[in-house]
């Protein structure tokens, strides 16, 4: 519905109707009421807030400028009059140029621009009876006191229309439009109000003119201080409130207030912290599953049977290892490895396994009932049919309008900033810059594999192992774990660094693609951004995962990186334990540093605003005031915290099953999470223009997507990166005849039978090494478990029988799990319906009741018209055709 407002425009930046034909202001001074809401006549409540620079006072700008911007604001301020609005001015008490113009919508213009924009408002109260579950009542000790937040009472509601203004649920006019619908409606108006054309073009909205500097801030009040309550009696103190027994630390373990969120920040904000909210509580059940796998392999490592062995001196304590590196590195004694091989007991063990399964389905769980519950929220809040209104054209692509086309729809011309060629060569442009991005992030990662090969090299010769050595720091820092843990600090911080990089340039190449509405630009960011992200956190991990270690050949024919550095190998019990650290690292140090990032610099900002206006210990300043020196919230809004979450997100299901204590510390971080955002909002940031969202939008899709894939990354981890699969094909098959020698199944023998054996006679000179050989032993064991035939035998160093059973079960158990997962997941979304019963019948008893309250009775009305005329026809034909008296 397009709604033609009658405005006053100016014709061109250079000429102005008279002064006298603009409408201004009223003028008042501040009366010394520090929580008032309402013009100085108390009456009227204050709905929404622009700030702006007293032209007078300017002096950075030139006259002329100066004198051009004061003529753009009046011409708007007037067009705002004319709209129905209703301000008053009031210059600042601290600072003398800054001028306030408040912003109060009368109820005419409030029902007019509710039915434009098809809100949804109260018919009658919600008759359907609900029935506490079992988890309500044990929920109930977690709840915000209902005797400080009430509940807020459920009403069947519909679209507002004037005509029916009498079916709707209407107590008190004042209090009928809560705040956040009024300032949502003031909004809509400032958003689409005219101040300029130029060359046939119109210019509008509150937007374009903060861009360009006409006004500082608009923004709706806060109701009160969040340290205390409003002086006002009449103010509910929502803030104070959301404060107290929402974003204070103390309440930690409490249930969010969602409701009482969503009516004072709006369904966007709400929806946001509901999904969070509902993403840590089903992290929970995963967090105890992870813990209980993790404790698990803790208890059991004592009973590693192949860990014993590397740790036994009679079987560990003969084997030598041949080299890692060319030259430099000297043969090396398995024992060197016990402790790490301890600790990769406690993450590579049967609960691993199970874990991984486990959140195959969880995440499918997780999913499936946020669905639900998002439509319950859907009904609750009144966004089942929600009517997208027509989206304001961005003012950079307004600005860009210089080439005619025709519309197809409405057959009229219109202006756009590019034709349909040069819309493909942006469209170029930006999909060139995206992939040389994503290769400068693999590049990086690249250039930290380098670092791995070489410092590997210095580590080796600092860290020189003997094979008698016996300190105990030697058990700790061995080589591959100064390496690993070196290189996993290296890539945090080259991650954060190019995070930082590519969110600037991703909104470069986005402000250039030029997107039409918000909407669209917002849509544009989240793909690229996500995307970057993507490559960006996770490919390290894979790299660990599925490439380090595969391709090293063998000590007599080494793999060259860029023919130079020679390939890197896993430790013998696989990469596993490095993609863990690896994980940890990431996870834990990006936890870290976003909350110091989202807390300390807001707060930081709003010190030294405090400081820098040192009159305001001595002055009473108004609520406008000091909500206009706190921080703005900028055009993003959450997208940062959605997609800081969404990437946690695929930690904990993408490699869980290397990490199983990651669902723990992703609960942890996201109990603080809540309320430090809630913290950010309610203290720090200027209060957000509340909009309507029905879901959380192109992040559910992504979500879906990283489900999908964590299942496959999962099944290969398990099958590619520990070494769970050769000890079952070593239990079950080579462990006993016709391969094996003993007699019963058994774990014995394992790490002789696949650490395979090399002769040091076939080293070649570029890769034998300095240190002499000693004793009179002529083999050494290749590092990785690379299972080939040894010296001597008719197919030396080729892959054995062994190796080939290895793939075959590798290969089938990826098969398997991944079939059998996505088989459960089906099973669940077909059994879980995406909306409840009981949502279904709220929402066709709301729907009969509409058609009932507002239909019906305009066929009352029409009845009772009709009847009435037809009455008096009737009465005029019996008086036509009676026969006359003779």
């Amino acid at each position: 519905l397009v709604l033609e407002l009658n405005q006053v425009v100016i014709p061109t930046y250079g000429t102005v109707p008279d002064q006298q034909n603009l409408h201004t202001p009223e003028w008042a001074d501040f009366e010394g009421k520090p929580d008032s809401l309402f013009f100085s006549d108390g009456q009227r409540r204050i709905d929404f807030v622009l700030v702006y620079e007293d032209e007078t006072k300017k002096m950075t700008h030139k006259r002329s400028g100066r004198k051009q911007q004061k003529r753009k604001r009046q011409v708007y301020e007037s067009n705002l009059i004319n709209n129905g609005l209703q301000l008053e001015a009031t210059r600042s008490v601290l600072d003398e140029k800054l001028i306030f113009v408040k912003v109060h919508a009368p109820w005419e213009v409030l029902c007019t621009y509710a039915e434009v924009m098809h809100i949804k408002l109260p018919l009658q109260p919600n008759d359907l009876k609900t029935r506490d579950s079992a988890f309500n009542w044990f929920s109930r000790f977690f709840r915000v006191d209902e005797n400080i937040i009430k509940p807020e009472q459920e009403f069947f509601t519909a679209p507002f229309q004037k005509e029916h203004l009498s079916n709707f649920y209407i107590q008190d006019k004042d209090t009928f439009f809560n705040p956040a619908t009024r300032s949502r409606i003031v909004h809509f108006i400032l958003s689409r109000v005219e101040y300029a054309t130029k060359n046939n073009v119109k210019k509008f909205g509150i937007n374009k003119l903060l861009d360009t500097g006409i006004y500082k801030a608009a923004f709706p009040l806060h109701d009160s201080s969040f340290r205390h309550p409003s002086t006002d009696p009449d103010c509910p103190s929502e803030r104070y409130l959301l404060y107290r027994e929402w974003a204070h630390p103390k309440n930690i373990f409490k249930l969010q207030p969602l409701d009482f969120i969503r009516k004072y920040y709006g369904e966007k904000i709400g929806i946001y912290f509901a999904w969070l909210g509902f993403y840590t509580n089903m992290l929970i059940v995963a967090a105890v599953v992870g813990v209980g796998c993790f404790l698990y392999g803790c208890l059991t490592k004592d009973n590693c049977t192949w860990s014993q062995e590397v740790c036994d001196p009679n079987i560990g304590g003969n084997i030598i290892m041949c080299p890692q590196c060319d030259k430099v590195c000297t043969y090396w004694n398995l024992t060197i490895t016990c402790e790490s091989s301890k600790k990769l007991c406690m993450f590579d063990s049967f609960g691993t396994l199970v874990f991984a399964v486990f959140m195959g389905i969880w995440v499918t769980l997780f999913l499936e009932f946020w669905k639900r519950r998002q439509a319950e929220l859907e009904y609750e809040w009144d966004t089942v049919e929600y009517l997208e209104q027509e989206e304001q054209v961005r003012p950079e692509y307004e600005a860009r309008c210089t080439h005619v086309v025709m519309n197809e729809i409405i057959q009229q011309e219109e202006y756009v900033p590019y034709t349909a060629c040069g819309k493909c060569i942006r469209m170029t442009f930006c999909a060139s810059a995206i992939f040389f991005w994503i290769l400068l992030i693999i590049a990086s990662v690249i250039g930290i594999i380098v670092y791995r090969l070489s410092v590997f090299l210095v580590f080796s010769a600092t860290l020189s192992q003997h094979i008698n050595g016996t300190e105990a720091i030697r058990k700790y820092l061995t080589p591959q774990t100064a390496t690993s843990v070196t290189a996993s600090l290296i890539s945090f911080i080259v991650i954060m660094v190019l995070n930082i990089i590519y969110e600037k340039v991703a909104i470069l190449i986005t402000d250039f693609e030029l997107p039409r509405t918000q909407t669209d630009y917002e849509n544009s960011l989240t793909t690229k951004m996500f995307l970057f992200q993507f490559v960006n956190y996770y490919s390290s991990c894979f790299y660990i995962a599925f490439f380090k270690g595969k391709f090293v050949g063998h000590p007599g024919n080494p793999v060259y990186w860029l023919g130079k550095y020679r390939n890197e190998e896993c430790d013998p019990g696989g990469c596993l334990l490095e993609l863990t650290t690896q994980l940890a690292i990431i996870v834990g140090g990006k936890a870290i540093w976003n909350n110091i990032q989202e807390v300390l610099l807001p707060w930081v900002k709003n010190l030294i605003g405090r400081y820098s206006a040192a009159a305001r210990s001595e002055k009473v300043v108004p609520r406008w005031e000091q909500d206009y020196h706190l921080q703005p919230i900028g055009k993003l809004g959450l997208f940062y915290e959605y997609l800081e979450m969404v990437i946690q997100f695929g930690f904990v299901t993408l490699f869980v099953a290397s990490f199983p204590l990651a669902p723990l510390l992703a609960l942890i971080n996201n109990m603080l999470e809540i309320r430090l955002d809630a913290w950010k909002l309610t203290t720090q940031f200027r209060r957000m223009v509340p909009q309507k969202a029905q879901d959380i939008g192109a992040w559910q899709p992504i979500m879906q997507g990283i489900a999908i894939l964590a299942v496959v990354t999962n099944a290969m981890i398990i099958a590619f990166t520990s070494d769970m699969i050769p000890r079952l094909v070593y239990y079950w098959s080579f462990s006993v005849p016709p391969y094996g020698s003993h007699s019963s199944h058994t774990m014995k023998g394992y790490i002789n039978s696949t650490l395979s054996v090399f002769n040091i006679s076939d080293f070649k000179n570029a890769s034998k090494p300095f240190s002499p050989w000693f004793g009179n032993q002529t083999t050494c064991r290749q590092v990785y478990r690379d299972l080939r035939y040894p010296a001597g035998h008719q197919h030396q160093y080729e892959h054995n029988i062994y190796y080939w059973h290895v793939i075959a079960a590798k290969l089938a158990f990826i098969i398997v799990m991944e079939h059998v997962i996505y088989f459960v997941n089906f099973i669940i979304s077909y059994v879980i319906p995406d909306v409840s019963q009981k949502t279904k019948s709220k929402v066709k008893r709301e729907k009969y009741l509409t058609q009932k309250l507002l239909h019906e009775n305009d066929l009352k009305v029409v009845k009772k018209t009709m009847g009435n005329i037809a009455d008096k026809i009737i009465k005029r034909v019996d008086s036509t055709f009676r026969p006359k008296a003779e």
